[in-house]
């Protein structure tokens, strides 16, 4: 697991180490029942309190990302994958319902519309 935190961002410590854990299972890069680094050794290796990594961990188990095993540490839930891409389709329908009412205030038609999520499409996959 590889975490960089950025002292410049927006988002807490605890909240950057959440998004990139959640980015990392879904990627596939944190695999079902991967162990995790214990508290202190994640806490070590960023140079932040043990109570900042403990509250992003205790957050994802409460997501249901992750879960503790007692006397063995923290482990990547075989569902915390199925979790993060419902909760990004989620979003993509957010920002699609936001694009879909752009584009009727600029009057496009549906068409026009779709045109343009294709070329979008075809631009970010080359």
């Amino acid at each position: 697991m590889h975490i960089v935190i950025s002292n410049t961002s927006d988002l807490p410590i605890y909240a950057q180490i959440k998004e990139q854990v959640k980015e990392q299972i879904l990627s596939g890069e944190l695999e079902e029942d991967e162990m995790l680094p214990s508290l202190r050794q994640l806490a070590k290796d960023l140079k932040i309190s043990v109570l900042t990594t403990t509250r992003a961990y205790n957050e994802l188990e409460e997501e249901g990302f992750i879960t503790s095993r007692q006397g063995k540490g923290f482990f990547v839930m075989s569902s915390g994958s199925n979790l993060i891409r419902e909760q990004l389709i989620q979003e993509v329908e957010k920002n699609l319902n936001s694009a879909i009412l752009a584009a009727e205030r600029a009057s496009m038609t549906d068409e026009e519309l779709i045109k343009l999520l294709r070329l979008l499409l075809e631009v970010n996959h080359e």
